[in-house]
């Protein structure tokens, strides 16, 4: 990847969120859960299919709290419309770890 201007990074909006629901998303191509993340009075309640199920369940997300692209145009996966992207990183296999901050931050903050 080539380089990019601190004006290019501050145009892409990351912001934290807890996750509020998950659900199964057995419709989708690929092993995928649909999330409900809370991003606060900025930005409410959004939407996220994320192919997380190699390290998660919906059981266990409520309540996480995770970083997420809140400026990309929505994207329609199969039945479901997806309005942001979930951030993660890879294991050692290519499975997404999902990132989020160590301690509890209020929702809708900015990283910077």
């Amino acid at each position: 990847m080539g380089e990019i201007s601190i004006d290019d990074f501050h145009q892409v909006d990351i912001r934290v969120g807890t996750i509020v629901r998950a659900e199964p998303f057995p419709e989708a191509r690929k092993p995928a859960i649909k999330l409900w993340v809370d991003f606060g009075a900025s930005f409410g309640i959004r939407k996220s299919s994320a192919q997380i199920t190699r390290h998660y369940n919906p059981d266990s997300l409520p309540g996480r709290q995770v970083l997420a692209v809140v400026n990309f145009p929505p994207r329609q996966i199969g039945s479901f419309m997806s309005e942001i992207l979930v951030l993660g990183l890879p294991d050692p296999d290519g499975q997404v770890v999902l990132i989020g901050p160590d301690q509890p931050v209020p929702n809708g903050g900015r990283m910077y």
